[in-house]
């Protein structure tokens, strides 16, 4: 009934499904699940606050990338980031790369404006579509750079060369950063040059640690028990194997 090969995957989701059920029931029900502190999240409200003090509107870009992951994670900083400004009345610019999220990213600010109570404060035009090539959308950004000055600059999503490019322009005009990126070897790019930096599967954590939705924090719980049990199955594996037991060997292969 199942094929070969697949046996110890099928027992791997098993144990993510258990989990998942498991910690979901937890946060439902209101119980704290503790997950570890994030500076580049942590610091939005301080972001978007220094906007409001100074007059400025806020920056958000996803970067050049695919409408991947990386996005879809970075939907749920920008939500946040979005009924952060409607709530204290600052202006919100969204630069978009490509025609697809053009659209979500209209609808996602829209409804954090009417979410906050503040439908005619949201702004259509604040919502961007530069262009799909890369450098054509940094030179966009540049102009909102040097015309509107944003107090802060976001950059959440699959970036590429632009990362640097637009970060060391942000830095130019004084904004406070904060960028994020499933690609790692972006990274250092970051690092450099932002004020904050989420790394690699940081991204991820967001949703979960931003709205802590029930559902997001059980599927984030379960990821780390997923991570665990692979780290554990590994050193038993090695020492199994050393003293020449084939037992977990065989297993992996049912």
């Amino acid at each position: 009934m199942i094929a070969k090969g697949k046996g110890s995957l099928l027992l791997f989701f098993i144990v993510f499904c258990i989990a998942l059920y498991y910690y979901y029931q937890r946060a439902k029900a209101g119980k704290d699940i503790y997950i570890r502190r994030i500076a580049g999240l942590d610091a939005i409200d301080e972001a978007v606050g220094r906007c409001t003090e100074m007059g400025l509107p806020v920056h958000y870009t996803f970067g050049t990338g695919a409408l991947d992951t990386n996005v879809l994670a970075s939907f749920d900083v920008l939500k946040y980031t979005a009924e952060k400004s409607a709530d204290m009345d600052t202006d919100i610019i969204v630069s978009n790369c490509l025609p697809e999220t053009q659209l979500m990213t209209e609808e996602i600010v829209k409804q954090a404006f009417v979410h906050e109570g503040k439908p005619d404060k949201y702004k259509p035009d604040n919502i961007r579509f530069l262009s799909d090539t890369q450098t054509s959308y940094v030179a966009g950004i540049y102009g909102i750079f040097m015309r509107e000055r944003p107090g802060a600059n976001l950059m959440l999503g699959p970036f590429y060369a632009e990362s640097l490019l637009i970060a060391e322009v942000g830095q130019m005009i004084g904004a406070i950063q904060i960028g994020g990126t499933g690609r790692t070897i972006q990274v250092p790019f970051f690092v450099a040059a932002c004020d904050y930096t989420l790394i690699g599967e940081e991204l991820f954590a967001a949703g979960a640690y931003i709205s802590r939705n029930p559902f997001q924090v059980g599927a984030l719980m379960a990821e780390e028990v997923g991570k665990y049990l692979v780290v554990v199955l590994i050193f038993i594996g090695c020492l199994l194997k050393t003293a020449g037991i084939k037992i977990l060997y065989d297993f992996m292969k049912m």
